[in-house]
């Protein structure tokens, strides 16, 4: 009995049904822990960036010299896109509907569309893993279901019920619980850290955002 009780021989013994709810399962798990990875790889290179870029910005004199630094993070982008905005309201003046509004409404609009953008990507992927979070549990709760279905109708047939008749199937259908647990898991406790760090991260960003909205419109009020 000991060797009716292994994974192999529950695979073995799996109808169609059950390899089914595995190779669902195994998907969920494979693209959750490769967004788990990729995400926490990019999120820390973008920090580093970004903390780089934050203390080497309040050192430059001006705008421009900060926008010429690589825009390898959302603050540096957010920083360039500003400077351009600035430039493009500078030589169109009233003739674009764009900018007709002046520097501090066209400014307030790039800088808004550029923290949306930014709010867009770093979302990506999370209905992923917030997915998997929620539907792995039930999809491994349809397997044990069809298991122990498949493991009582083949009890039946056999007529013979004693416990180890029993013991052995239903323990092989329970395995779908742990499954769809163990898919489900990491991948809430990924989401819940990625929901919290992106929310720091877009609150960090639109501070950003306000204060070079201040710099840029108290700059362009003191050339007048």
């Amino acid at each position: 009995m000991e060797q009716g009780l292994g994974f192999a021989h529950f695979l073995s013994q799996a109808d169609g049904v059950g390899k089914s709810v595995l190779a669902v399962l195994l998907l969920l798990s494979l693209a959750s822990w490769y967004l788990i990875v990729t995400r926490a790889l990019s999120n820390w290179l973008t920090q580093r960036r970004a903390e780089d870029f934050l203390s080497r910005f309040w050192q430059f004199r001006s705008l421009s010299e900060a926008g010429s630094l690589p825009a390898d993070n959302a603050f540096a982008v957010l920083t360039r896109r500003a400077s351009e905005a600035a430039e493009e309201a500078r030589r169109q003046g009233d003739e674009s509907l764009a900018v007709a509004g002046g520097l501090a409404e066209y400014l307030t609009r790039v800088l808004h569309n550029e923290v949306d953008r930014e709010a867009a990507e770093v979302e990506s992927g999370l209905t992923v893993l917030a997915s998997a979070g929620s539907a792995a549990p039930y999809i491994g709760l349809l397997g044990t279901v069809w298991g122990i279905y498949h493991a009582l109708v083949q009890i039946g047939m056999s007529g013979q019920g004693t416990l180890d008749k029993v013991a052995g199937p239903v323990g092989e259908a329970l395995i779908m619980t742990a499954l769809g647990l163990a898919v489900a898991i990491p991948a809430v406790l990924a989401y819940n850290a990625f929901n919290r760090r992106n929310r720091m991260w877009l609150a960090k960003l639109e501070s950003f955002a306000h204060d070079l909205y201040v710099l840029m419109t108290v700059k362009s009020g003191h050339g007048r």
